[in-house]
């Protein structure tokens, strides 16, 4: 599965120059972690998120020394600059940039321009996914692909098992690699019905 079978598009942004305080309120009205932060190009400039509002939103105590940000804009307490990765990045690369740089939400580019984002929950909604859905979804794309009544598709614990009944190694692959672009799919595996019938 790649990133552009996950991600949130169109993805909600924000400009270095919007205000604190709106980029504040978007995040509680989406309940999103993240915002992109884009220039006049769309580009990605940076990400904003909760924890750089909250540094910068809530007042010091009366022995803190830190100056308040009232009237700061997004600009100034964004990260740059930031991770981003393609449309075309494998999902489990994503996830384990996402652990390993210890941050919750993923900017999507091509060429530089956000088109979409991923974040853990997402990732988290993914794996939570009904076997039975996963199947069904599997099969359509499955069907689509080389006609109905030829698979048979069962899955478990998001490992999907495919049944051919041609004996075609090529469409075996395909169809191995249409299973694993399924969003819920971890792993995925075919045979031949002929040779499971056989055992």
């Amino acid at each position: 599965m790649r990133a552009r079978d996950l991600m949130t598009a169109p993805v909600i942004t924000v400009h270095p120059w919007t205000s604190a305080k709106e980029a504040a309120e978007l995040l509680s009205m989406h309940g999103f972690t993240a915002l992109p932060v884009v220039d006049d190009d769309d580009r990605l400039a940076g990400i904003v998120t909760e924890a750089d509002l909250i540094r910068g939103r809530l007042p010091a105590g009366p022995r803190s020394t830190r100056e308040a940000v009232a009237g700061k804009t997004v600009g100034d307490l964004m990260s740059s600059p930031v991770i981003a990765m393609g449309t075309g990045t494998d999902v489990a690369e994503l996830c384990q940039t996402l652990v390993q740089a210890r941050i919750r939400a993923m900017p999507i580019v091509v060429r530089s321009a956000v088109v979409g984002i991923v974040t853990r929950g997402d990732l988290v909604r993914m794996l939570a996914r009904d076997d039975l859905d996963i199947a069904r979804d599997v099969k359509q794309r499955l069907e689509i692909y080389g006609g109905s009544g030829r698979w048979n598709v069962d899955v478990r614990d998001g490992c999907a098992h495919i049944t051919d009944e041609f004996d075609d190694d090529t469409d075996r692959h395909v169809a191995r690699l249409l299973a694993l672009a399924v969003p819920g799919v971890v792993a995925a595996d075919t045979a031949y019905a002929g040779e499971e019938q056989a055992r």
